[in-house]
């Protein structure tokens, strides 16, 4: 297949584009600059520069491909409403293009937050949340209703590996090096779904060969992870010690980043790997946050 892939040169987007270049498929991947093509050019990607606004460059791209896979998204989340919107339209852009066909959309979509005793899994249809707009996966959700050939992958709040740069592990990293501490919430029981970045590119992958049904994916390899285990670890990293907070004092340590610290996920994969034939293959968060090159 020929692939067209927002955010080629991203975290997960560059995984993912590795994965289909290794399978045999062919790659056009969607960049921001000229510098970030040319890098893409060297890996036998073919470039093209423009972003999630630019209509016309994602028609050229989808209308050239035998299947699209969407992962791009903004970094500004101060700026969370405008690029819910740019994303939707974007998303609604390849519906138009792919209309009338069977070519897979495959959009990225992530894991909420659950009350204590419950999982999230794949039948899970939840609606946008006011307080973060981002609706990919609803929007994919709506184009398959219309019969577009599309599906969702769903990321935890942990996709990790060496050399991490903008996830959660380095924002808590950075607060444990300001603060002297690496903190958890009262006892840190709350769980968090975690899964190293090859291991997520490959259901990427899967589902897109699968062909797009109105499903949903789950690219989780750790249902969840006890909080305070992340933290242990990210504190030896750092070499500051581990600490808990009361609810009132994360909110002054972390700020903004405080309702994910203590926040509740787990979230199932089950029908993901009897689906896709899935199993993860890549080390677990804690081993992986602890290896010494993690940062590099």
């Amino acid at each position: 297949m020929h692939v067209f892939l927002t955010g080629a040169n991203g975290w997960i987007g560059s995984a993912i584009a590795d994965g289909l270049i290794e399978a045999g498929h062919s790659v056009t991947g969607l960049v921001r600059s000229r510098d970030k093509a040319e890098a893409l050019a060297r890996k036998g990607i073919q470039p093209l520069v423009g972003g999630l606004a630019d209509h016309d460059v994602l028609r050229a791209g989808a209308s050239a491909s035998d299947g699209i896979i969407h992962t791009a998204f903004g970094l500004d989340l101060s700026k969370i409403a405008e690029l819910a919107e740019e994303e939707r339209r974007a998303i609604e852009t390849f519906g138009e293009v792919v209309r009338g066909s069977s070519r897979p959309v495959i959009v990225t979509g992530g894991v909420l937050l659950t009350p204590r005793g419950e999982v999230f899994d794949e039948s899970a249809r939840p609606p946008v949340d006011p307080a973060f707009p981002r609706a990919s996966e609803q929007t994919a959700f709506t184009l398959a209703e219309r019969g577009i050939h599309a599906s969702v992958v769903r990321n935890p709040r942990s996709v990790h590996g060496q050399g991490e740069r903008h996830g959660f592990v380095p924002m808590l990293a950075a607060v444990a090096r300001r603060t002297g501490v690496s903190a958890y919430v009262e006892d840190g029981s709350n769980l968090w779904p975690s899964v190293h970045r090859l291991d997520a590119a490959r259901v990427y992958r899967l589902a897109l060969e699968r062909g797009a049904r109105g499903e949903a994916f789950h690219a989780i390899a750790e249902e969840g992870v006890p909080f305070r285990q992340i933290a242990e670890a990210i504190g030896r990293q750092v070499g500051v010690p581990a600490r808990s907070l009361s609810p009132g004092e994360a909110e002054d340590h972390f700020g903004g980043l405080a309702v994910w610290v203590a926040g509740h996920g787990p979230a199932s994969s089950a029908r993901t790997r009897k689906s896709l034939g899935w199993e993860p293959r890549e080390i677990g968060l804690v081993a992986d946050i602890e290896r010494r090159t993690y940062s590099d």
